[in-house]
């Protein structure tokens, strides 16, 4: 998230209470907390999304049934294509990304 050569410092006391809450919503974007107070502090926008995992799945799968289209059409083994359950597949993956990040 933020790569620039660190050269100074920066100390600050906190309650035990303050530092765990930002130490979980550090772990849970992925970030070092360094990197997420950084982010925070300089007003950058930390998004958190859950349950992408199955979603980016079905994504690499319908990627697949494409590319594996694409190759039958490029071969001459077929010769129409009706894309209309893959579009209905590609648009409930996108409502399902909108719909975690509007969440």
């Amino acid at each position: 998230m933020y790569s620039m050569n660190k050269s100074r410092m920066f100390s600050f006391r906190l309650s035990e209470q303050d530092y765990l809450s930002i130490q979980q919503k550090a772990a849970r974007a992925r970030l070092s907390m360094t990197a997420f107070i950084i982010g925070a502090a300089l007003g950058k926008k930390i998004i958190v999304v859950d349950g992408l995992e199955n979603t980016l799945s079905e994504l690499k799968a319908i990627g697949r049934n494409l590319n594996q289209l694409t190759t039958l059409c490029n071969m001459g083994k077929i010769q129409c294509l009706e894309l209309a359950d893959i579009k209905n597949q590609f648009g409930a993956v996108v409502e399902a990304i909108t719909g975690l990040m509007t969440g």
